[in-house]
């Protein structure tokens, strides 16, 4: 984003097409649920919320959960299993700081922010798990197994569905991944804020780990989440973290000295936004268009030369190699440069191989020749964005450069 801004990207000018954003559209969709256009302030909500959350709203996530997927279980969740931060990474953030001096696994490629956490913490030391992108980035129970009684991993990190492959682990293959991680006393630690936006599989359309534990208090699986992707309310900075109580205390108490707890205003106009029925709702009108927009970036990338590895089965990305294109637009950086000139944003794949303090000294990364696509903005954003990407890849790049990118150059 600092290389497009020095391009003159402008967040509000209809002129750029941002495909490398990390959030979804905000406005109303078809068929869904008003949106919340203001947000009246209790006098009572200008205090300090609790740093675990106000109890009301951490009474409703634990509800949520229970009434989306855990009707039969004996085992239900409760406030206490709940704790509110103030966004997705405030929350990795805590959890990170209580784990300790242990062995850490976490994939490649995965979400870019994990490098900054796990360079950060210096109490446990990071262990990198391959995917391979030939085999769809799959990854069974018994190869995960293997790896934490191979490596003494303490815990497993990983967005499922996962940023930026769109890989999801759900159905038998998550029960497996619950079960290693209760049998072998391995802290599961999963990101799942994409985790209605799934389009394939036994998961479809809502998946959630809480399915597949057994009990809420033991089982060492922590799950993340809040408003910012699956309800769209980026901008709120509302997250939690769910898990076993005492966890949940720990991690709490991490945030007393971390962050300081969650606004509280918009911790109590999320209440009505976590009801069943209103979050079935929300979630089926924006599957209607994402589905569609997926659809529709997939058959254009393949058209521009782009291959995807394996259809996203998840979130609103599609992770693609650019090795097969004409020059210069082969590689990740190049292609995303190229793309700056013609005011598309996209994100090379590099910035997905997470390595914590560059312990890892190869020259070349796996994903070099990769992009992040995203078709989270507006459909007709991505697709003048799409447009422009498939002219600059036919022309080779010779079309005239914007005069931003020419401003950018002399400047350079």
């Amino acid at each position: 984003m600092g290389e497009a801004a020095r391009c003159g990207y402008d967040p509000l000018s209809a002129e750029w097409s941002n495909l490398g954003q990390g959030m979804p559209e905000t406005g109303a969709l078809p068929g869904g649920p008003p949106r919340v256009d203001n947000v009246g302030v209790d006098p009572g909500d200008l205090e300090y919320a609790p740093i675990a959350g106000i109890w009301e709203l951490r009474e409703a996530v634990a509800e949520l959960y229970n009434s989306l997927h855990r009707r039969g279980h004996a085992s239900r969740y409760r406030a206490e299993n709940v704790a509110i931060a103030g966004g997705g990474r405030a929350a990795l953030t805590r959890v990170a700081a209580a784990l300790g001096g242990i062995n850490l696994g976490h994939f490649l490629p995965d979400y870019t922010a994990y490098e900054e956490l796990l360079e950060i913490f210096r109490a446990f030391s990071s262990i990198p798990i391959l995917l391979d992108p030939e085999q769809g980035y799959a990854f069974s129970a018994a190869e995960l197994r293997r790896e934490i009684l191979g490596r003494g991993l303490g815990a497993v990190l990983a967005s499922n569905p996962a940023n930026p492959t769109g890989r999801v682990v759900a159905g038998a293959e998550l029960q497996g991944w619950v079960d290693a991680a209760r049998e072998l006393e391995c802290c599961l630690i999963l990101d799942e804020f994409y985790s209605h936006y799934v389009w394939e599989g036994p998961g479809a359309p809502v998946m959630s780990a809480a399915a597949c534990i057994e009990d809420v208090d033991h089982d060492p699986v922590l799950i993340l989440d809040g408003l910012t992707k699956n309800w769209r309310y980026p901008g709120w900075r509302v997250s939690w973290i769910l898990g076993p109580r005492d966890v949940i205390e720990a991690v709490s108490s991490a945030g007393s000295f971390l962050d300081g707890g969650g606004c509280r205003p918009l911790q109590r106009a999320a209440l009505p936004l976590l009801s069943p029925e209103r979050t079935r709702a929300e979630t089926e009108s924006f599957q209607r268009v994402f589905r569609a927009k997926r659809e529709f970036m997939l058959a254009r990338l393949k058209q521009i030369g782009v291959r995807v590895d394996a259809p996203p089965e998840g979130t609103f990305y599609c992770f693609g190699s650019v090795a097969g294109l004409p020059e210069p637009f082969s590689t990740g950086m190049k292609f995303f440069r190229a793309a700056l000139e013609q005011k598309v944003i996209t994100v090379p794949g590099i910035f997905f191989d997470v390595n914590p303090g560059k312990r890892r000294t190869a020259r070349h990364s796996r994903f070099e020749s990769h992009v992040r696509f995203s078709f989270g903005p507006p459909e007709d954003v991505m697709k003048a964005g799409l447009d422009r990407l498939e002219e600059m890849v036919r022309t080779g790049g010779r079309s005239a450069p914007t005069r931003s990118a020419e401003e950018a150059a002399r400047r350079a």
